[in-house]
């Protein structure tokens, strides 16, 4: 952590996550806490709670949570400093300089200075498109019709004809030739000296999801060789990692993104409302980019082109989403190329259709499968029906294969037990899956004792949050050590210290986790909602029943690692006595 915890509290504290949160989410008052549609997934119901006197928030249904440090940095993509900075300087609160090795600060400061030289080559380009020596790149935008709103939102400009132009306009600023090398905005040779490649073109700057130049992409003006040209790698541009049109895309919330080619595809689609839409930056699509889009999705739509190189790259983006857990659906583009081709033709709402329309990944993966057989041929369409049950062997879970598999058999009129046993016969061959068997009704499993135990400590830890007072009847019984989770043992260290002292804030504990899923389950402890009970009677079994399973557990816990664990001998000792003790005694909820 950069700043001290104190100052950190003290920027949580006075930012009211209610407020901050009703600034991106609508949210309706239901007794003490607040209910609103989760801005994390898409859905009808509200399942979003933001609980005010604790200061956390919770989604019942994706099961997001934590402080308004967490909201920030998920709604935001921010790091836990830059959400901490924000909420600062909204609460007028003055940060200490953060102190950093030598190493750090170099580092950081070169940073700083490339993105510096790239929002001033963004401006030069965009005065540039603006001006009579760039109405040749202006005119091609208008011919591609985008309106000037769409041109000032993507910040598109134009490099004139001259390599040298933006050169000298970056160095009357004061950028050094190393720098501008490093930013990738210039190459040097013996006989021009250092020049810009980007000349004749009309620029793209790429954003990061903050909205910060690291890069650019230049469309030629006629007939010149490479049509597009991107920025090379820097410490600030790593194309594999960035998408363009995310830092737009990302708050979209409209349940799916949808993943183009190119750069004037994603603005076409924007500027028609589609803001979801991102296109990978000059190379295809990537194992990394697939999983910077499961960040904020789950659903993938594909509107690649729609002729054979936009038919292999779909196949790939299919094959690389599906690996990142994402589900992919194809849009059909067919009369027209692409995307932006489409929407000048026949418009959003037909676009719309399509998006309704968009076909499965998997049976566009057989339709294009089918294209290299032919089926009126005996042997032909046997080999088709082979590599139909290869491509079934790789789904990895038994009852997703099961459901492909029925739906293939309908759709080609394949009977449903011979494509089941080919199926079988090819991963028994291969290896590449267990052998097809239909889904058997599920049996009720009893919980695992490890999972009983954890369910154990999970309900004190939140019991405990709803009632601290409790806490000084039970400190004589109970220690951390007897939360044998790791998770819930760190919690419980900081937490009974809290409450001994009088001064615990729920808020206050997920900062004091950096993981992200480990934020998300301390926020869930402290959200949690207890069984309502009748009685104050069942109500004091209950809460006895939970204190008597996490001592029992910790005490058998301890017990197995006699010999190992040179603490456990006194942790068994103690765990005897506190459980002859509970057993004794009655403790009153009042």
């Amino acid at each position: 952590m950069f700043y001290p915890e104190d100052l950190v509290e003290e920027v949580r504290t006075r930012n009211d996550i209610v407020d901050v949160i009703s600034g991106y989410v609508k949210l309706t008052r239901r007794g003490n806490s607040y209910w609103g549609l989760c801005p994390f997934h898409n859905e009808k119901s509200p399942s979003f709670h933001v609980i005010g006197d604790r200061q956390m928030y919770h989604c019942f249904g994706c099961g997001a949570g934590g402080n308004v440090f967490t909201f920030l940095m998920n709604y935001e993509n921010y790091t836990f400093r830059e959400a901490v900075k924000v909420l600062a300087d909204r609460a007028g609160v003055r940060l200490p300089e953060v102190e950093y090795t030598e190493e750090m600060r170099r580092k950081e400061d070169r940073k700083a200075r490339l993105l510096e030289v790239n929002k001033e080559a963004a401006k030069f380009f965009y005065w540039q498109l603006r001006t009579p020596r760039g109405e040749t790149g202006y005119q091609y935008l208008k011919k591609r019709q985008l309106t000037d709103e769409t041109m000032k939102k993507f910040g598109l400009g134009y490099a004139g004809k001259r390599g040298s132009d933006l050169i000298q306009y970056l160095k009357s600023k004061g950028y050094e030739d190393d720098l501008i090398l490093e930013a990738g905005l210039g190459n040097y040779s013996e006989s021009r000296g250092l020049s810009s490649q980007f000349w004749n073109r009309v620029m793209f700057p790429i954003q990061d999801l903050n909205h910060r130049v690291i890069g650019f992409g230049g469309r030629v003006m006629g007939d010149g060789e490479p049509k597009y040209l991107n920025s090379p790698e820097t410490p600030i541009f790593d194309k594999r990692r960035n998408l363009y049109g995310l830092s737009f895309a990302r708050t979209a919330r409209m349940g799916n993104i949808i993943l183009c080619e190119g750069y004037m595809d994603v603005i076409a689609m924007h500027q028609a409302g589609f803001s979801q839409a991102v296109a990978s930056l000059g190379t295809a699509f990537t194992a990394e980019q697939a999983g910077i889009l499961r960040r904020y999705t789950e659903n993938v739509l594909l509107a690649y082109d729609s002729d054979g190189a936009g038919v292999k790259a779909a196949l790939r983006g299919i094959g690389i989403l599906r690996e990142a857990g994402l589900s992919a659906k194809v849009i059909d583009l067919r009369p027209y190329k692409d995307p932006d081709e489409f929407m000048k033709n026949l418009g959003k709402d037909a676009f719309q259709e399509r998006i309704g329309q968009a076909e499965n990944s998997f049976f566009y993966e057989v339709r294009m499968l089918e294209r290299d057989f032919d089926l009126d041929d005996p042997e032909g369409k046997t080999r088709f029906h082979r590599e139909i049950a290869k491509k079934l062997c790789l789904f990895q879970e038994a009852v997703e294969r099961e459901n492909y598999l029925t739906a293939i058999a309908q759709k080609y009129h394949i009977v449903y037990e011979d494509l089941r046993k080919l199926v079988s016969s090819v991963a028994a061959q291969t290896g590449l899956a267990r052998p097809i068997e239909r889904p058997r009704q599920a049996v009720s499993q009893k919980a695992s004792p490890e999972e009983n135990a954890k369910r154990s400590q999970r309900l004190l830890i939140s019991w405990l949050v709803d009632e601290p007072g409790l806490y000084r009847k039970i400190q004589e019984y109970i220690s951390p050590k007897d939360f044998t989770e790791e998770l819930y043992r760190k919690v419980a260290e900081r937490m009974f210290e809290d409450l001994g002292k009088g001064s615990f804030q729920p808020a206050e504990m997920v900062s004091l986790f950096e993981d992200e899923e480990e934020q998300k389950e301390v926020a869930q402890l402290f959200s949690a909602s207890l069984p309502r009970l009748d009685t104050a009677s069942q109500r004091e079994k209950a809460f006895r029943d939970i204190l008597l399973s996490v001592k029992k557990n910790s005490f058998e816990y301890y017990t197995s690692r006699l010999g190992s664990d040179v603490d456990a001998l006194k942790q068994v000792i103690d765990g005897k006595k506190a459980l002859e003790a509970l057993a004794k005694t009655h403790i009153s909820l009042d």
